[in-house]
């Protein structure tokens, strides 16, 4: 792929994402890491480079998911794929606890998804802290003056 076709690429992906990571939901400008395109169907089994197959992601969510495509739910022990941000909705398999500081599971994907990626890592957790309180969380509620 020449190189102005992989940063234009690139530009759409994270567009279409809104700087946000597809699956931990940090935004790309608070973020400690740099933000990859991942591959939702991996390119070790036969995942193609395409607008259709890529996730603007957290390089540690990148890192955690590798090249798996399902993961065991932690409560059934079940196999079960993982979040697919092309095909589903986030809030359909994922919310925020009270505090906006963990990310909870709603359905076997969503499980399998957190556990996987370790969605809720130390880190991660330490910056929504941090992002809540100064008022820049993504998904804080609207304050009541």
């Amino acid at each position: 792929m020449p190189p102005d076709e992989g940063s234009s690429l690139r530009r759409k992906v994270e567009l279409r994402a809104a700087g946000c990571c597809e699956y931990c939901q940090s935004q790309s400008w608070y973020s400690t890491q740099p933000f990859s395109l991942e591959h939702i169907k991996p390119r070790s089994r036969d995942g193609e480079t395409v607008l259709d197959n890529l996730a603007f992601a957290y390089q540690g969510c990148n890192n955690h998911k590798y090249n798996k495509v399902e993961a065991p739910d932690p409560i059934t022990g079940q196999f079960v794929p993982l979040f697919n941000p092309r095909k589903e909705r986030w809030k359909k398999h994922f919310t925020w606890d009270d505090s906006y500081e963990l990310i909870i599971g709603l359905t076997p994907v969503g499980r399998a998804t957190i556990e996987a990626l370790k969605l809720n890592r130390d880190e991660l957790v330490n910056l929504r802290r941090l992002l809540f309180a100064a008022g820049e969380h993504p998904f804080r509620p609207p304050r009541l003056e």
